[in-house]
């Protein structure tokens, strides 16, 4: 259980892709005009994740280590071209706002990077739910993006109106521009409150430590 939580951890924040290590950034940047852009996104990224992460953890003693590169990425692409068949089918409207960048997934050194750093060298149970964190993480990114911009471009969220005509529109947030300053903004935001976190947390094991050793002394 600890395993699992320390992963979900890992990829929601400690090692968020796109606010921690900044992967992943031409998707980001290109198709979060929307949240549901950036949920379809999310989600076909999770599932190719957790798949290929566990076909190549089962894989990873046969695998010859000289084709390895090769190997990951033939994997990959056959669950991008399933993930790409089944929105072409089912989810048509989201497939075409999508377009080539479904299939760029293939190359989205996120999901390359956890199979050579992870799933090449883990259980399968620990690769699979490495893919779901990391998959989640970059979800919630993007959609974090997608309503930030969709609310000041558009004033809707999801397609439905949220901010009335009172709300004037600030329409460089629906252009590339608007993408990097959306990034900048929520990666300062994210990392101002991590490092703020993570130095409370410090202080407080070492207040901690500190109160153990004065109690070990006194005994």
């Amino acid at each position: 259980m600890n395993r699992i939580l320390g992963n979900l951890k890992n990829g929601l924040v400690t090692q968020n892709p796109i606010f921690r290590l900044a992967l992943g950034m031409c998707p980001t940047l290109a198709i979060t005009t929307s949240v549901m852009n950036g949920l379809g996104m999310g989600l076909a990224t999770t599932f190719v994740l957790v798949f290929s992460n566990l076909l190549i953890s089962l894989m990873r003693k046969v695998i010859p280590d000289k084709i390895r590169i090769p190997a990951f990425i033939v994997v990959i692409a056959t669950f991008v071209t399933i993930v790409e068949m089944v929105m072409n089918k089912f989810m048509f409207d989201l497939y075409e706002q999508l377009g080539v960048f479904i299939a760029l997934i293939t190359v989205n050194c996120i999901v390359f990077a956890r199979a050579e750093s992870y799933a090449s060298a883990n259980p399968v149970f620990d690769s699979a739910v490495d893919g779901f964190a990391v998959g989640l993480g970059f979800t919630v990114a993007l959609c974090l993006m997608g309503l930030v911009r969709e609310l000041l471009a558009f004033g809707t969220a999801f397609g439905f109106t949220v901010l009335g005509d009172w709300f004037p529109r600030i329409s460089i947030f629906a252009r590339p521009a608007g993408g990097f300053l959306t990034l900048g903004l929520l990666m300062a935001a994210f990392n101002a409150v991590y490092n703020k976190v993570e130095k409370a947390l410090k202080a407080r094991r070492e207040a901690h430590a500190e109160r153990q050793t004065v109690e070990a002394e006194a005994v």
